[in-house]
């Protein structure tokens, strides 16, 4: 086994966050990554990882290695892909995690004209709303709707999200329209579980946010069901843009209070720092930066509003 693989063994290592982590995703004996690591240290003499039975971290001149071993990696894959097709066509795979109602609704057509432009890249998407370790898991980038926090990621700004307070045209003829944010105590709240506060936050024109904590009578998950317990006239609820426009537009939804806004969230694209971005990666956030540039097609349904 030569210098270059035991080199792209250590940086798989560093990336899966452990030899048998990286061994699982290598398919291979967790014993050949354990010696590929220890082959490559007594060639360069130096320790890179510092190893006890619960844990390994990069020693000093390791990170230095880590971060000059990523270069040389994706120069020497830059070079193949240059000297083998003149066109220089990107290749390889693309691990992208994706949030399930974004992801479906408005990733796809973006993700699927990426991948005709690019027929040489195999992309796996995984859809889910959970919060996912892109080192652990071996992802090459994710797209988060977020207020992020976690100092180990680089963001790429998509686009912004609004999001809106809606009932349905049947629901509020039985309830009443709310006119204050103090109003909603008396209705029927709609709730997304994965919010990370408990309460609504409002803002009127040239005042102060107004925070309320509102009994729920149906909670959940998913933007997508919500949306439709909506429809079905079950109560008032928060939604990202993204997620009601169409019923909006078709009557089915009401964007109550319009005068009260609710704060913004963004999607980004983000990525570990410690992780040097091949060709492919690069193009492919740029061209996600690219397609969602300028005002989102689904915030159109509040310009009557």
């Amino acid at each position: 086994m030569g210098q270059f693989e035991d080199m792209s063994t250590f940086v798989r290592i560093i990336e899966a966050g452990s030899i048998s982590r990286a061994a699982d995703q290598l398919s291979v004996a967790k014993s050949a990554v354990s010696r590929r690591l220890v082959d490559l240290e007594g060639r360069l003499g130096v320790q890179l990882l510092s190893r006890t039975t619960r844990k390994s971290n990069l020693t000093e001149i390791g990170q230095i290695y880590y971060q000059h071993a990523l270069q040389i990696l994706d120069d020497v894959n830059e070079l193949n892909n240059t000297t083998s097709n003149s066109k220089s066509a990107l290749e390889g795979g693309l691990k992208v995690a994706v949030p399930l109602s974004f992801g479906l609704l408005h990733l796809t057509p973006v993700i699927n004209t990426f991948a005709k432009e690019h027929p040489d890249i195999t992309i796996h998407l995984d859809f889910a709303d959970r919060q996912i370790d892109l080192i652990e898991e071996g992802f090459d980038l994710a797209i988060r709707i977020a207020e992020l926090k976690d100092s180990n990621y680089i963001a790429r700004k998509l686009t912004t999200i609004k999001r809106v307070l809606c009932a349905s045209p049947d629901y509020l003829r039985r309830a009443s329209h709310p006119k204050t944010p103090k109003d909603l105590k008396t209705h029927d709240i709609l709730h997304y579980d994965n919010s990370p506060t408990s309460f609504w936050a409002f803002t009127e024109p040239g005042a102060k946010e107004i925070r309320i904590n509102l009994p729920t009578k149906i909670s959940a998950n998913n933007g997508d069901y919500l949306c439709e317990a909506a429809v079905a006239g079950f109560g008032i609820v928060v939604l990202p843009t993204f997620v009601a426009w169409q019923e909006i537009e078709k009557g089915r939804l009401v964007h109550v209070m319009p005068k009260f806004t609710l704060p913004t969230l963004n999607a980004y694209a983000i990525y570990p720092q410690t992780r040097h971005l091949s060709k492919r990666v690069r193009a492919f956030i740029d061209f996600l930066v690219e397609s969602y540039s300028g005002e989102p097609y689904w915030d159109k349904c509040l310009e009557a509003s």
